[in-house]
């Protein structure tokens, strides 16, 4: 305890210069420039942390932090909340304690906007619980395969954003499962909508999924010439948006570890080089192009056909016929026959794009369940779910994939404003306490906006409307949504409508949203003439990534984009609310991505959306330690 204590009077006698206050509940004025002072204050000296009770901000500091060793780790261990300044790993320590005392599961959410630091949190408190958790050779290698499905998603489900240099395209929550001893002995991902367009299209300055750069800065020579790589401008799917590198990125050794991650997951050799095989496929595919050829789309070079064909084990006649040609059912009096139409060039090119987004979004898919198989545990005893979600983001144009996440983003607003502003509150009005409401506003009926089915019908179901009864998904399709959205929903007060899109008013702020392409996007559909062909491939793994059944009768709507993942964030909300819930807020300070660079406006934003003022009050108005009884007679008899 010596040395413990030793270094914890020493980190508080530093802190004596006094960076403001640890717990923003002890503010002596509570407004949201005070709130916006006090961190700044913390992080220009370099303390990103800042509690408001049990909530912990984290304000993302744009370089390595010095105070994440095995002193802290041991330091924050079993240590109570003020004992220590504010830190992370006290979270975490929390979580973990909870869970064994109270024998409940746990669960954090980390929310925040894109760039503010979430993946990173997340990082962290697998970590944390990894290094204070015992057990022996099997619970190491569940520890491992936890730490190591971090790059290994990340590969594949990661890239450079205006935003963001390492932004998670797609949300997951981890399952950390224990045994009754506390050991992490299991594990789960269920992971959320990966923003596939990415692979063929994206906004100037950005990047593809990290995966692409990493296997051409980091093949050997011999993965060079068998997968046909060469360099990076040569890629279609990689030129058009004119960014290659990323300054703290180094794509050659971040190969290795990804390889490496896969090793340690159990993927067998042969699979590591067919998922590799796959990646440069894609990039091969995307440099197929077109010509008109009589309003006919013809293939420009055939040469280019030959590579993707080979390594996707697929016939090079076919794949051509597949890109320019598409088989149509057509009813003739009470018969049906198939037909062949010939595609136009935007059609054809649709048809590539379609199936280099597919063939990426199953792989990824096939690591996810891999990691999955290879950490599952049938009995359940205890977890802590450990959120990491793409954040609220606001482009120049936001397409159906923003709206996709600010919907995400909005509905884990709502658990946090139920849980610690409206729960909180109700508490001490059914206690009989004397109680001033304190106000706030309640994003439910953003939520409701979107994902309604009632009347007034929500944008989802109306989309879902159009999708159902428009065939062909052209111009048009986008139109007719946006002239049902008007008339449906003009007159709600978070909604208003312009020529091109609609904006929704977010708890996070507005954002106008380019209908073109959202009818397209929702449908997803992948046409069954690409997954006959890809059944078609003499590669066992590839036929696996496409085991749909194209006989089974097709009853009912298919499912849409849409409806996926509002039926993921209601069932992702419905498990944390069976969880006891840890926040931690993340606040970006600038769009510089530089260190102590603080921009004043944004930060105050994100105080103001995130609502801190009226957490710190209900905080601040309410009983500083509150236990439910049974609980505390449990914990101290």
């Amino acid at each position: 305890m010596g040395s413990r204590g030793h270094y914890r009077y020493h980190w508080q006698s530093h802190n004596v210069k006094q960076s403001g206050v640890d717990d923003m509940v002890l503010l002596s004025k509570i407004n949201e420039d005070a709130i916006v002072d006090n961190l700044k204050k913390r992080y220009m000296d370099d303390y990103i942390f800042t509690y408001i009770g049990p909530v912990l901000i984290s304000v993302n500091p744009f370089k390595q932090m010095p105070y994440f060793g095995d002193k802290e780790v041991e330091m924050y261990q079993g240590a109570a909340q003020y004992e220590n300044p504010p830190h992370i790993y006290a979270l975490a320590d929390n979580m973990y304690r909870n869970m064994m005392i109270d024998r409940e599961n746990q669960c954090v959410i980390i929310s925040g906007e894109s760039g503010a630091g979430k993946t990173v949190a997340a990082k962290y408190i697998m970590g944390y619980i990894s290094r204070v958790s015992g057990g022996g050779p099997k619970v190491q290698h569940v520890k491992d395969i936890i730490l190591q499905s971090n790059p290994l998603l990340e590969a594949f489900g990661n890239a450079k954003t205006v935003r963001n240099n390492n932004s998670s395209r797609f949300g997951k929550y981890f399952e950390i499962q224990f045994s009754s001893g506390g050991e992490p002995d299991g594990g789960k991902i269920s992971n959320f909508l990966l923003e596939k367009s990415r692979v063929v299209m994206r906004n100037p300055g950005e990047r593809s999924f990290h995966i692409f750069y990493q296997l051409i800065e980091g093949a050997t020579g011999e993965q060079k010439s068998s997968l046909g790589i060469t360099s990076l401008d040569y890629y279609n799917y990689l030129n058009q948006s004119g960014s290659y590198k990323v300054d703290d990125i180094n794509d050659k050794s971040d190969f290795q570890e990804t390889v490496h991650a896969m090793e340690v997951i159990g993927i067998s050799g042969e699979d590591r080089g067919l998922v590799l095989q796959i990646v440069a496929g894609v990039l091969h595919l995307g440099n197929i192009n077109f010509r008109e050829a009589g309003n006919y789309a013809a293939v420009e070079s055939e040469e280019f056909l030959a590579f993707p064909a080979f390594l996707l084990g697929i016939d090079q006649k076919r794949l051509k016929e597949k890109l320019t040609s598409r088989k149509m059912d057509s009813k003739w009096g009470s018969s049906m026959e198939s037909i062949d139409v010939t595609l136009n060039v935007e059609q054809a090119c649709y048809t590539r794009d379609a199936l280099s987004k597919a063939l990426h979004s199953r792989v990824f898919d096939f690591l996810v369940e891999s990691i999955n198989k290879a950490i599952v545990k049938v009995h359940q005893e205890f977890n802590i779910g450990v959120l990491d979600i793409y954040g609220f983001e606001i482009f120049q144009k936001n397409g159906f994939e923003q709206f996709c996440i600010n919907f995400v983003n909005e509905k884990l607003q709502q658990i946090f404003i139920e849980l610690t502003l409206k729960a909180e509150q109700e508490e001490y009005v059914q206690e009989g306490i004397r109680w001033t409401p304190i106000e706030y506003f309640n994003n439910k009926i953003v939520c409701d906006l979107i994902e309604s089915k009632l009347n007034p019908p929500g944008i989802m179901s109306i989309l879902d409307d159009v999708c159902a009864t428009m065939h062909a998904v052209g111009e048009g399709a986008d139109q007719t949504m946006l002239q049902k959205l008007r008339v449906a929903i003009n007159s709600h007060e978070h909604f208003n409508s312009w020529n091109q899109g609609f904006i929704i008013h977010h708890y996070a702020g507005k954002v106008s949203y380019d209908a073109e392409g959202f009818c397209e996007r929702n449908r997803d559909v992948l046409f069954s003439d690409l997954i006959e062909l890809m059944q078609s491939s003499e590669i066992a793994f590839i036929r696996a990534l496409f085991p749909d059944n194209l006989n089974a009768e097709k009853k009912g709507r298919p499912t849409t984009a849409g409806s996926k993942i509002k039926k993921q964030a209601n069932d992702l909300v419905q498990t944390l609310m069976k969880c006891t819930p840890h926040y931690i807020r993340c606040i970006k300070p600038n769009e510089t991505k530089k260190p102590k660079d603080w921009e004043e406006s944004r930060v105050k934003h994100q105080v103001e959306y995130l609502g801190l003022k009226e957490n710190i009050r209900v905080r601040r108005a309410g009983y500083a330690y509150r236990r439910v009884f049974r609980k505390f007679l449990n914990r101290y008899p």
